[in-house]
Order: structure tokens, then sequence, then C-alpha cells
């Protein structure tokens, strides 16, 4: 059977925000304590008072927490070289069975320049395409019989190497991601292979942006 201590801590840890915000004493525990009660009490099939719910958040361990933030800093640490690109625009399109064929030819056009930018992700119900600013004519005319979502200009981006260790840590792009979050920077796409992140957000918000990620570095 579980007990009260457990369930508390499953709860909780369900949501990163809410167990950092415990671990730097932003949040009250009491309040904290009477939004669970519903859930903790549903989970151990009977009613639980409000201070054996405070008593198991204030033994909450956060070694585990702070192990992995620890090994997260470090990873931050060793970021590798950060590259920024402004004029982009991002295409999404429905999938169909023509669309790949018109990805190829974009894929075509954009090898003939070291001045183009072009990335393509492909989901099961939709494909998007983000590209610098002077392959859009191309795009446009490329795609032009396919069924476009969504076009968003005046975009910038951000790439970030990540160091190989990244596999192997969890939590890492949550680490990175929290701090825009926080700084209430919205995110258009992110882009991500094995060793590299790359983070798509409006033009206004690329100085913040770039600020932020080079503060994690130097911290």
């Amino acid at each position: 059977m579980k007990t009260i201590q457990e369930v508390v801590e499953s709860t909780i840890r369900k949501t990163p925000f809410i167990e950092e915000a415990l671990n730097e004493k932003l949040i009250n525990v009491s309040s904290l304590a009477r939004i669970i009660l519903p859930e903790v009490s549903a989970s151990l099939k009977k009613d639980v008072k409000v201070g054996a719910v405070m008593m198991a958040i204030n033994r909450l361990s956060p070694a585990s927490e702070l192990r992995i933030r620890k090994n997260i800093k470090k990873l931050a640490l060793d970021l590798g070289d950060v590259i920024v690109r402004s004029d982009l625009c991002d295409f999404t399109f429905k999938n169909t069975t023509s669309l790949l064929k018109e990805i190829a030819k974009i894929l075509m056009k954009s090898s003939e320049s070291s001045d183009y930018f072009l990335t393509v992700s492909q989901g099961i119900f939709e494909t998007n395409i983000v590209t610098s600013k002077n392959l859009e004519p191309f795009v446009n005319r490329i795609f032009e019989k396919e069924s476009l979502i969504s076009n968003v200009l005046d975009l910038a981006s951000i790439t970030i190497k990540l160091p190989k260790e990244n596999q192997e840590q969890s939590g890492i792009y949550y680490f990175i991601l929290k701090q825009l979050a926080w700084a209430d920077i919205p995110l258009q796409e992110i882009i991500s292979t094995t060793n590299e992140m790359t983070i798509v957000v409006k033009e206004e918000d690329i100085n913040q942006t770039f600020a932020i990620l080079m503060d994690m570095k130097l911290s």
C-alpha cells in the first residue's frame, strides 16, 4: 500500500516547475498542499488531512533533483558554438503523396548556395519547412499546388552545438527551454539532431534569447 509520502512525491515530481520552485522556496507549502490534496486522497482512497500533506512536502528530499541539476549545469557550460541566423520563414504544409517530390526540389535548390538555409521536419500529418528569406520565392513556386497550413515570416534562429554527453543526461532540453519559458519567449519551432539544437523565435525576441543562452554558458 502506498504511503502519503510516496503519493505526494510522485504527484509533485510530475511537474518539474513545481518541484524546482519548492527547492527555491518560491511556493507556499500550505497552498500547494491544499491544491494537491484531492489527488492525494483519491490515490490513497481515503481522506487525508492538509497537515499530513504539508508534512510530506516538507520532507521531500532535493538530493536527486540537485544532482541532476548539477550534471545539467556542467553540460550547459560545455555547450559548443552558438550560431545566429535572421530573415527566416516558416512554412507548414499538409502531407500529400506529391509533397516529398516537391521537397526534393527545394533541397536541390538549397544546395546551390551556402547562403541558403533550409531545414525540413516531416510529421505524420504535416511537414514543416524553415528557410532563409532568399529561398521564399522558390518555396512559394515549388509548393504552389500543395496545401499550406501556415506561413510565418520575420523569424530568427539560434543553433546550439550540444556536447555528446547530452544523450546520456536527462533534462538538458528542459534546462535550456525552461530559461526561455521563464523569460516569456514563445518558440516558433524547435529543430534537433543528435548533437545539435536549433531554436526558432520571432526576430524581435532573438537578442533576448541569445543573451539568455550566453548567460547559461557564463554563469
